[in-house]
């Protein structure tokens, strides 16, 4: 394994916490994702559920995880059903996890090959009260395909007509929500290969070279470090691309005078982290490009500040939103008048911020959890603000992944140089 996981000890408390929120005779099943096509016969990387991922640990396709804590068999309340090894697999893909490997890895004793599922669930469902299914129920999900979990939830519908069924997805979103220590360890460590990657490209940076080829000194630092690549498609956005919000193409030269804005993270063992930094072609911010930058800062700053326990979201993007027309008025962008005679439903700031400030992190890189309950230690959030000036050629968003705590929080990327004269001086070393 490229990466080092979370201990068992880890894995078989999220279980336990996860059994806690289940009814009486409620049992559970969780499907690994698939592996997705391409072309011809060509195959995506694959990327595990990362619902089974968090209860087991185990990364590998076709797996199916139970939870039954009420089974009348001590053996059937975590159950593990896992591809078993051929010769035909073992010479082309390399061993599967056996049995033993997958209980060190997981806690769960009880390892079945997936070819026996159909046979051990018959009597599972003959106890079951309640089956809980696990679906994508993300508020940005986009179900085009249809996935292992679909496919299952159909088909064990169909099998077992009479039986009454219900929602994983809200248990495991509050769960998630909340990280282990081992998991924000994780998580801290995919800030650092980030923070070396950004070092990397700082010394890199000059005018001439083109967006792809900044692109390619993250992965490099990425891969060399234990990570299997960027946590989600990067984005290198030099000049006017920085005024597009998702622009991903990172085909351009980036030219003398402009500057660039990298949206880029690092996966480590399936744990995200979410940076964005701006930084100057040339190594030196114009007068106007460091008081648009130093704006941003302040309010991530003191957005910061305001994400902690006790706090809903979406009073948080509110007061995000307060905090932006202030500095919007700094720069010449909006007048008082603009801010007295807009329309509550459209901020006069949304024309120069129009996205949110934070969102969950963690499995996902908008990982799951409940807007409608209020923040608690151990969340996990981005702070992200932004100001994009498309008639003069700026756009600038700098972001952090912080740690909830009781009295506050943690920067996990508080080592990562964010400061103008950090960025210029590290810059400079370069010239």
């Amino acid at each position: 394994m490229r990466y080092t996981p979370l201990s068992k000890d880890t894995y078989i408390n999220h279980r336990k916490n996860f059994a806690s929120k289940l009814p009486e005779g409620a049992m559970a099943i969780f499907n690994s994702n698939d592996v997705m096509p391409t072309n011809a016969d060509g195959n995506m990387n694959f990327r595990q559920n990362n619902d089974l991922l968090y209860l087991s640990g185990v990364d590998q396709e076709e797996s199916i995880l139970v939870i039954f804590p009420e089974s009348f068999s001590t053996a059937h309340r975590e159950i593990l059903f896992l591809k078993e090894t051929s010769p035909s697999i073992a010479i082309w893909e390399g061993d599967k996890l056996d049995k033993k490997q997958a209980t060190e890895l997981s806690g769960i004793k009880n390892i079945f090959w997936l070819d026996q599922f159909e046979a051990v669930l018959k009597g599972l469902m003959s106890e079951a009260k309640t089956v809980f299914l696990n679906s994508n129920e993300h508020t940005r999900r986009s179900n085009e395909v249809e996935t292992r979990d679909m496919r299952f939830n159909k088909q064990i519908k169909e099998n077992y007509l009479l039986h009454k069924y219900d929602r994983v997805a809200p248990i495991m979103h509050r769960l998630r929500s909340i990280k282990s220590t081992e998991e924000i360890e994780q998580m801290q460590r995919a800030c650092n290969i980030t923070e070396a990657g950004l070092r990397r490209v700082l010394k890199f940076v000059k005018p001439g070279v083109k967006e792809f080829e900044i692109e390619a000194e993250f992965m490099h630092e990425f891969l060399r470090r234990g990570s299997r690549g960027f946590a989600y498609t990067p984005i290198i956005a030099s000049g006017f691309n920085a005024c597009v919000l998702h622009y991903i193409e990172n085909n351009e030269a980036c030219k003398d005078g402009d500057l660039i804005l990298m949206d880029v993270g690092c996966e480590y063992g399936n744990y995200a982290s979410d940076m964005t930094r701006t930084i100057p072609v040339n190594g030196k911010f114009t007068e106007r490009q460091k008081a648009v930058y130093n704006s941003v800062l302040h309010v991530m700053k003191e957005c910061k500040k305001m994400l902690r326990p006790g706090v809903f979201l979406n009073e948080y993007h509110k007061k995000v939103g307060d905090l932006m027309e202030v500095e919007l008025i700094k720069l010449g962008l909006l007048t008082q008048d603009d801010i007295d005679n807009q329309d509550p439903a459209t901020p006069a700031y949304k024309e120069y911020f129009m996205h949110g400030t934070s969102h969950f992190i963690g499995l996902d890189v908008h990982d799951v959890g409940l807007w409608s309950e209020p923040i608690e230690a151990g969340m996990v959030f981005t702070v992200e603000p932004g100001i994009y000036i498309r008639d003069e050629r700026i756009g600038i968003r700098l972001e952090n992944d912080i740690v909830i705590t009781e009295k506050g929080f943690d920067d996990l990327m508080g080592n990562i140089p964010l400061e103008v004269e950090e960025i210029e001086a590290l810059m400079a070393e370069n010239a």
